[in-house]
């Protein structure tokens, strides 16, 4: 017999078997449940230290959400009380939360990257995720791009008008340093959000923006912003991986076929510098034998040592 335990209970008195009878067929009933099944029954789910997930309906789009965060270490310790973080806000969380989280585990304890929370904002809940955040990651509508796209606005308004104010309220954050995270669509959404909205944010981290969506938009976009702003208060770090550029007559199928996005980030970067932003700064770089698929672990590392460097990586930039 089964106790509420769930463990077997051979003092239950609710039923008597014979001693071998009721041996017997604990044997049986054992032998005839598959094994993996047992497994799953005996091993609890995986859970992340210091962790939570809200779940947010968007006002602008009417989608739901879940919202990862993860706290610093000592978040609740007496001593950090009246401590506040910086908060790191990682588009496509999904895939970047839990890189971003395995990534600053040990730099954060040892003292090596200023302690931060993180937050991850995942695609639209019950969707296909590459759908999703082909619609949710782009500012503007292509009509060359296959499916819904250009939701970019909407989802930027869902996190700076119910998410942020979501954080703030239930956490230690430091509304004065947040940092956006985006990856592909996502850089091109942090960058529309830097030359549109950058109020928002004071720092942007970001791996291989899409510049080229909808015939470089955003290069559009900035150029009108220069036209009345001579200041933009902001860190914007970019990565692209030395494969997703084209390599002009040295054909090799780890390189893009057509789209530069190495020329295009260069590009971007460079003017940037030549306006001369007052209190702006930007650091950009190719980070050697990596494809799309592979540049955001490695670009993330090197921002947020760029951003948050502490000990002896304070102050450092890529190239040392």
């Amino acid at each position: 017999m089964v106790s509420s335990s769930g463990l077997f209970n051979p003092s239950f008195t609710g039923f008597r078997m014979p001693l071998s009878r009721r041996a017997l067929t604990l044997s049986l009933l054992a032998l005839s449940l598959p094994m993996p099944a047992l497994a799953q029954q005996a091993a609890p789910p995986l859970a992340l230290e210091r962790s939570a997930v809200h779940m947010l309906t968007a006002k602008s789009n009417g989608r739901t959400y879940d919202i990862y965060v993860k706290l610093p270490p000592k978040y609740d310790a007496p001593e950090n009380a009246g401590r506040r973080y910086p908060v790191i806000y990682l588009t496509d969380g999904d895939y970047t939360f839990q890189v971003a989280s395995g990534v600053t585990r040990l730099p954060h304890n040892a003292g090596k990257l200023e302690q931060a929370i993180l937050v991850g904002l995942p695609n639209a809940k019950g969707e296909d995720g590459m759908a999703a955040r082909r619609r949710d990651l782009t500012p503007w509508e292509n009509p060359a791009m296959p499916g819904p796209n250009g939701g970019g606005k909407a989802f930027a308004a869902f996190i700076t008008g119910q998410v942020l104010p979501l954080i703030d309220a239930t956490y230690r954050s430091d509304p004065a340093r947040r940092t956006f995270v985006g990856q592909s669509y996502g850089g091109l959404l942090g960058l529309w959000i830097l030359f549109s909205q950058p109020q928002h944010f004071s720092s942007y981290l970001l791996t291989s923006p899409s510049i080229w969506y909808a015939e470089k938009a955003l290069m559009a976009l900035e150029a009108d912003y220069a036209k009345n702003h001579k200041e933009l208060k902001a860190r914007l770090f970019m990565a692209t991986g030395a494969f997703e550029g084209v390599k002009k007559g040295a054909p090799s199928p780890r390189y893009n076929k057509e789209t530069d996005m190495v020329g295009d980030q260069q590009k971007m970067a460079k003017g940037l510098r030549a306006r001369g932003y007052k209190g702006f700064q930007v650091q950009d770089m190719v980070i050697p034998a990596t494809i799309h698929e592979t540049t955001f672990p490695i670009g993330l590392v090197y921002g947020l040592q760029w951003l948050y460097g502490q000990d002896q990586l304070s102050g450092w930039t890529p190239g040392e």
